[in-house]
């Protein structure tokens, strides 16, 4: 993972944020300005007088309010298509790729280890991924090795007892049984030095004394 996707995550819930507040600070600019223009002013009290005077209808006087409440459904469209943009985009990125990894991880914790995680992207829930994918190589490994240990000793367990059973075992049966348990020495070397690379979750004896 390359240092500079640390927080790239964070950087894009940035730019959602931004894009959310960017169209709403901009149709709201575009409302007050129109709301504050002479002209709209003008032309209502243009048409009030016209009404009064009865050169103009009433819904006619009103034109330029109905203009405005059209602009304003408009605005209030383009922001509701920046969301709906904004949550596709997240649902893509975020909340998929970690619906992805929950459902990974459960099957993971249920002893499939058969399966890894997936992320084409290049950020913080990629990592995450490749965090997960190691842990599950690492127990993989483990396993093998106890599966492989236990298979040795119990190899080794029937053919000892079988040289037990006879009255004088012969130098190459305790020749082979020596070979037996430094092979088993081995495994369990091993397995010792895999294990010893974990730090496992201690409890404090001296508080719950």
């Amino acid at each position: 993972m390359k240092s500079d996707a640390k927080y790239s995550l964070q950087r894009t819930m940035i730019v959602y944020f931004l894009l959310i507040c960017f169209a709403s600070l901009l149709v709201g600019i575009e409302f007050v300005v129109e709301t504050h223009e002479k002209s709209l002013k003008e032309e209502l009290l243009s048409n009030f007088e016209k009404y009064s005077k009865q050169e103009m209808g009433r819904d006619a006087v009103f034109a330029p309010i109905d203009k405005l409440r059209s602009k304003a459904v408009l605005m209030i469209f383009i922001i509701l298509c920046v969301m709906i943009i904004v949550l596709t985009m997240f649902i893509k990125n975020i909340t998929g790729p970690l619906q992805h990894i929950i459902e990974i991880s459960k099957q993971i914790s249920e002893g499939d280890l058969s399966h890894t995680v997936t992320i084409h992207s290049n950020n913080e829930l990629s990592e995450l991924g490749n965090v997960i994918n190691e842990m599950s190589s690492n127990l993989q490994e483990i396993i093998l090795l106890s599966k492989n240990l236990c298979s040795t000793g119990d190899a080794f367990v029937e053919k000892t007892a079988f040289i037990l059973e006879k009255e004088a075992p012969n130098p190459e049966d305790i020749k082979k049984v020596a070979e037996e348990i430094t092979y088993l020495r081995r495994e369990l070397e091993t397995l010792s030095e895999v294990i010893e690379y974990f730090n496992f979750y201690a409890v404090d004896k001296s508080d719950d004394e």
